[in-house]
């Protein structure tokens, strides 16, 4: 144990578990192996002195004839003034740990958990003879966790550091985002990661094959996929060229053949004419994912720049480029059903960000990199924003409206069911037997085809779901997509003025100007001071294009202008004295208010974006928006608020963040 000394002790896993090889199993390969078995062997589970616990509960394989009473520990214990180390087995441990702690039977040690909160956890090198007490939550389910992270390093005994056990929980925290969670969420469509992106929990048609769904024109990716349909064909891949003009009927028919869209790749010839192609490697908003994401993709690209991790960030910038190159618009994600639908386009901003952080060794290159990805921006704009369905011409404004139609395929089989009952009703058959005719197009029914416009406009929105837009959506100027256009407007121009000379020529045909989108911007502000702003009430709201009204909700979106920069100073000032009244609570800011959310009952359930929730997003883009108006102190506040929420939520839920909170 003396050579550890020289080994940092808050290391990455694979760094501080690689030093012991003499510790290691053999064979384990470094995948994640637990074993869930409900049985344990009869071993320590408390004793009185911390380095000589009780002989009967201390020697391995002896049988307890009782168990002392332990008192109960908060989540977070005092550090003891001279950390140790201790060599213990992960197996024995770990099972004697969830026998003791693990109550609510999920394998987490959490403060649900009805266990004492202390444990005595036998030494290895004693034989289990003495022991160290791990108290608290944290601390507990700390163990549990290193010895996971330990186990995948190929590890079954490993010397446990107190200082990894307490170590401060925003440290923790942040070195675990920046030292594994990032490479346990990385995908990448090659041959060895497709078996897992092919995976969709979406599909539960029984016996399914992948489908690996290839752009028409995209020759190279063709030719590699049906390689890898070949050398794996245990899987049954199916490879399916896209037409050349993908309609929302031709989407509407594939509906029960889901598959995963390929996105970019470097691709290059040998010296032989032999295709190399290598997939590039994304980032996945969480485990159970495998596609990349729209809007989460821009949030993941900010803490990946932080965290020096920019390749991964570009990457995921050239995925959107192919995508709006290949399938027309930045896609919701990487999925056949999702072929007719966008999400909120950050594209701007988010490669921006990218160029700043590349090295600059090579200016040129780093140039032409920012000069395609603005090109692909831009083609969006015009191709997805700024036409039919998604523009309202009256107001100048653009609408989340995507193109699909019928019933999204990719949900529960049960989700509508509610929906669709009243129309099985009145024909007098059962919800299934309308479903399939509906499918079909036996039966016509537009009061059903406008609620899907409007449940797919939600899910293009990113805020699914929430009653600030149910069964309105499409309808809607929304003040996050406004602002968003806002900032690309903005962006183009500051960049073809900073990197460019000015001017632009695009490949959709003509040369464009910053003088151009200097105007633009203006008039996009315009028309969300005229149909957006309300000067009385000291906010922003969406904009109904058909009923020619502004909505009643409030939501926090509001703050959005901010971030964006179309907001005034004085309407800065009243925006931030309103909304920090009406959004700002303990945890950080809520969705929207509860007198707009409206009464929960049965039949009106709560939406995850709507009160009482707060989501990272809605965080990000406010403390970004009150720096850029100078409101530094309200950042803080806000950011300080949000950042407790989530380390409290990783102190005594295991280290898990989840997506969303009730703040």
């Amino acid at each position: 144990m003396d050579a550890r000394k020289s080994v940092d002790v808050h290391a990455p896993p694979d760094e501080y578990y690689s030093e012991s090889p003499a510790l290691r199993t053999p064979g384990v390969h470094r995948s994640r192996s637990r074993n869930y078995q409900r049985t344990y062997p009869k071993y320590v589970h408390a004793g009185d002195d911390e380095n000589n616990g009780d002989e009967e509960e201390s020697v391995p394989g002896k049988t307890m004839s009782h168990r002392r009473s332990v008192r109960r520990r908060a989540s977070i214990d005092d550090k003891t003034s001279h950390p140790r180390r201790f060599l213990v087995d992960i197996d024995i441990v770990e099972q004697i740990l969830l026998e003791q702690e693990d109550t609510s039977g999920d394998f987490q040690i959490t403060v649900a958990d009805s266990g004492p909160k202390v444990l005595k956890v036998p030494t290895a090198s004693s034989g289990g003879f003495r022991t160290f007490e791990v108290r608290g939550t944290y601390m507990l389910s700390n163990l549990l966790q290193e010895m996971a992270l330990a186990r995948d390093c190929g590890m079954n005994q490993i010397v446990i550091d107190e200082e990894r056990l307490n170590e401060n929980p925003v440290n923790r925290l942040s070195r675990m985002i920046r030292t594994t969670f990032w490479n346990g969420l990385v995908r990448c469509m090659d041959e060895s990661g497709i078996a897992a992106i092919c995976a969709d929990p979406k599909n539960t048609k029984a016996g399914a094959r992948p489908i690996i769904y290839v752009p028409f024109d995209d020759a190279d990716a063709f030719e590699y996929y049906r390689g890898v349909a070949r050398d794996l064909h245990d899987l049954h891949i199916k490879v399916v060229r896209l037409p050349r003009n993908i309609t929302p009927q031709y989407v509407k028919s594939i509906n029960d053949e889901f598959g995963i869209l390929t996105l970019a790749a470097e691709v290059s010839r040998d010296a032989g004419g032999r295709l190399v192609y290598q997939p590039l490697p994304f980032v996945v908003p969480g485990g159970r994912f495998n596609e990349q994401y729209g809007w989460d993709s821009y949030f993941e690209a900010l803490g990946l720049l932080v965290d020096g991790r920019w390749q991964l960030a570009k990457n995921m910038v050239d995925n959107f480029a192919y995508e709006i190159r290949h399938y027309g618009k930045i896609l919701n994600a990487n999925r056949s059903y999702y072929l007719t639908r966008s999400q909120p386009p950050f594209l701007t901003d988010m490669a921006l960000k990218v160029y700043e952080a590349l090295p600059a060794g090579d200016i040129e290159r780093n140039r032409a990199w920012l000069r395609a990805a603005l090109d692909a921006a831009i083609t969006e704009y015009f191709n997805v924003w700024m036409c039919a369905p998604r523009l309202d011409e009256h107001t100048g404004l653009s609408c989340y409206h995507p193109t699909g139609i019928g019933m999204p395929p990719e949900t529960e089989s049960t989700h509508f069911d509610h929906t669709v009952q009243p129309f099985a009703d009145r024909l007098g058959i059962s919800v299934d037997m309308y479903k399939g005719m509906y499918a079909r197009d036996e039966i016509h029914e537009p009061e059903l085809d406008e609620y899907f416009v409007h449940d797919r406009a939600v899910r293009e929105s990113g805020h699914d779901t929430s009653y600030r837009l149910e069964r309105r959506c499409a309808n809607l100027a929304t003040v996050d997509l406004n602002c968003l256009l806002y900032k690309y407007e903005v962006d183009l121009a500051d960049a073809l003025d900073e990197h460019f000379g000015g001017k632009f020529a695009w490949t959709g045909g003509r040369e464009l100007t910053a003088a151009e989108w200097r105007m633009r911007a203006e008039t996009r502000r315009q028309n969300m001071n005229k149909y957006l702003w309300n000067e009385r009430k000291g906010l922003y709201f969406d904009y109904d294009v058909v009923l020619r009204e502004q909505s009643v909700y409030e939501s926090v979106t509001a703050f959005w202008a901010l971030w964006a920069g179309c907001a005034t100073p004085a309407q800065a000032r009243r925006l931030v004295d309103v909304g920090c009244r009406k959004f700002e609570v303990r945890g950080g800011l809520v969705s929207g208010t509860e007198e707009s959310r409206g009464r929960i009952s049965l039949l009106r359930p709560n939406r995850q974006w709507d009160f009482p929730f707060g989501w990272p997003p809605h965080q990000i883009m406010a403390w970004y928006g009150m720096y850029n108006y100078g409101f530094v102190d309200v950042a803080r506040r806000f950011a300080y608020r949000w950042l407790f929420t989530i380390t409290q939520a990783f102190v005594d839920f295991n280290g898990v963040v989840p997506e969303k909170f009730d703040v």
